[in-house]
């Protein structure tokens, strides 16, 4: 099916992969491990995968619950061309039941109605070279879901030398997963927690899944991804587990991979839990830093120290940040510290000034774009 196809779009029934029919009848979606058995009719867990007749259909395609230009340091991003914008959407519905969703008008949506514009592939990659953004983000809502949109769009951005970031919990199963990366450039993985527990009761999920996303982004791809773990007060803030957490990710994928500690504000399901001190985020970059990670940053904060890129070598702040606005920059295009001549690691080029820490709507419509 051709990717301008606005027939799917205006119908949002576009055939889905990853999926088999069982014995008693039930057809299994085989993308994420909740393996959900469907009659027809019924969707899966994410809401926008749905069996139709004897298939399985993605519901949102070509449909968007809005656009925004970024930096991308939102993502967040802070080795993958640092200062430049990007594209970002998403769609409706999640495979995962976050009680602290901080998206869940979206995520959680179970009607059209958050799904105001509609765009073809082409239609997006066409605009992102339009605005001058280095790529486009599949985010807001966990582009695992609609993998198939994602890819389409993945395809036509790369004909135009536009990037693709995948903003994802990293919940999927191995062929999909392997399938789905491939078309991305770069991605960012919400580690929620280093806690089966925490997974269980306050994502519907498991851990492991995510470590194996994450184990094969780093072995067996060329993705530069980065890290975020989002800590809630009292739920997944404790030394012992940031410890645990940050020793993971050094035996496992070593100590160059940037891990984000944001701070969480109450929302959705968890509107009892105070915000993160700024304290917490500092405790936790420093235990992280002393386990041996190179790039550990804090997010959501002012916090110029928590921002700052520091050379693994010499120390040497080479992008000082806060919150994503850059406020110095002297590492060189070839992505070397100009001091010690180490190669930092990340996809760097020649710094031409920043997007800045703003936010750019952006609307599409039938008749072209806005």
């Amino acid at each position: 099916m051709a990717r301008e196809h606005l027939d799917v779009i205006e119908n949002s029934h576009y055939p889905a992969k990853y999926w088999h029919t069982l014995d008693d009848g039930r057809i299994q979606c085989d993308l994420c491990p909740r393996d959900c058995k469907l009659h027809d009719g019924q969707r899966g867990a994410c809401f926008v995968r749905m069996r139709d007749h004897d298939h399985m259909i993605l519901t949102t395609y070509g449909r968007s619950s809005g656009f925004c230009v970024d930096p991308m340091e939102k993502k967040p991003l802070n080795h993958f061309y640092p200062g430049t914008s990007v594209l970002s959407f998403g769609t409706a519905g999640c495979n995962l039941h976050c009680k602290f969703c901080q998206n869940w008008d979206i995520s959680k949506s179970r009607t059209m109605d958050k799904l105001a514009d509609a765009a073809s592939p082409d239609q997006i990659a066409i605009r992102a070279h339009q605005l001058g953004c280095k790529g486009v983000a599949f985010t807001y809502n966990d582009p695992v879901i609609f993998m198939e949109y994602a890819m389409d769009i993945a395809d036509a951005c790369h004909e135009l030398g536009i990037k693709t970031v995948a903003v994802t919990a990293g919940y999927m199963h191995d062929h999909p997963r392997r399938e789905f990366f491939n078309k991305m450039d770069a991605a960012n993985v919400d580690l929620k927690s280093f806690s089966e527990e925490f997974y269980v009761q306050t994502t519907g999920a498991h851990l492991q899944p995510v470590l194996d996303t994450l184990h094969y982004l780093k072995h067996e791809t060329a993705v530069w991804f980065e890290i975020t773990t989002l800590l809630i007060p009292g739920k997944n803030d404790s030394d012992a587990e940031i410890e645990a957490l940050s020793h993971w990710i050094m035996d496992n994928l070593g100590p160059d991979v940037p891990l984000h500690f944001t701070a969480f504000h109450p929302d959705f399901k968890m509107l009892d839990i105070p915000a993160t001190p700024g304290e917490t985020l500092t405790r936790a970059r420093n235990i992280a830093t002393r386990q041996g990670l190179h790039f550990v940053y804090t997010g959501n904060v002012f916090d110029v120290e928590g921002g700052t890129t520091y050379c693994q070598n010499c120390r040497q702040a080479l992008i000082q940040r806060n919150w994503h606005q850059i406020e110095a920059y002297v590492l060189g295009g070839d992505g070397r510290c100009p001091n010690c001549r180490a190669e930092i690691p990340g996809r760097f080029e020649q710094f031409a000034g920043q997007f800045g820490r703003k936010r750019i709507r952006v609307s599409f419509n039938s008749h072209g774009v806005n």
